[in-house]
């Protein structure tokens, strides 16, 4: 299914190459709002324009302006992705029936830690519910985000073929490893 707009927050494409500690202090400060030092300004990503207040999201600035026009229908003012789309879409249509945490995270398409941390929050917010076996399920809230979502990617009502796992997208991102050269060294592993 083609998207019509792609008017939305999107995390980069190589978060990979972060550790840990960088990736979660980036994720828990999307949406701070931040003042450029005296004398300098920053570049709205998403108008282009210079701003002197812009909201952080991953290395990149958007004004006041751009962020609520990112922020979609329902969301409470959390910043969706298509990262949460999934996830709250396949809470709705849970792929080979299994609703359970672990196998809905590793089918986000995003590093474990990430998927991790989304999750966590997704249910902080009211849009999923975890209960005490691992099993997730979707609110009224979560419905509600994720329609508002579907009618500004898709321009439509949410149908499960949206999801990136029903279009066989689901696969984690690789992580390259370096090439070794040969030595020699014994191995001892």
């Amino acid at each position: 299914m083609q998207k019509k707009s792609n008017d939305f927050f999107v995390y980069p494409p190589n978060l990979q190459i972060l550790d840990l500690a960088s990736m979660v202090g980036m994720y828990r400060s999307r949406g701070e709002p931040r003042r450029a030092p005296s004398g300098e300004y920053f570049a709205c990503t998403h108008t282009r324009k210079l701003v002197k207040e812009a909201k952080f999201w991953f290395g990149l600035y958007y004004s006041q302006v751009a962020w609520d026009r990112l922020l979609t229908k329902n969301s409470s003012g959390y910043p969706l992705t298509d990262i949460e789309f999934n996830i709250l879409g396949m809470a709705v249509y849970p792929p080979d029936d299994n609703n359970h945490r672990s196998h809905l995270e590793s089918l986000t398409g995003i590093i474990p830690q990430l998927s991790f941390l989304i999750v966590n929050d997704l249910c902080q917010f009211g849009f999923l519910h975890e209960y005490d076996d691992g099993m997730l399920s979707i609110t009224d809230n979560g419905l509600k985000a994720l329609e508002g979502f579907a009618k500004r990617a898709y321009e439509r009502k949410f149908v499960p073929e949206m999801l990136s796992v029903y279009r066989g997208q689901h696969a984690r991102p690789q992580i390259q490893q370096a090439e070794k050269k040969d030595t020699a060294q014994t191995r001892l592993f």
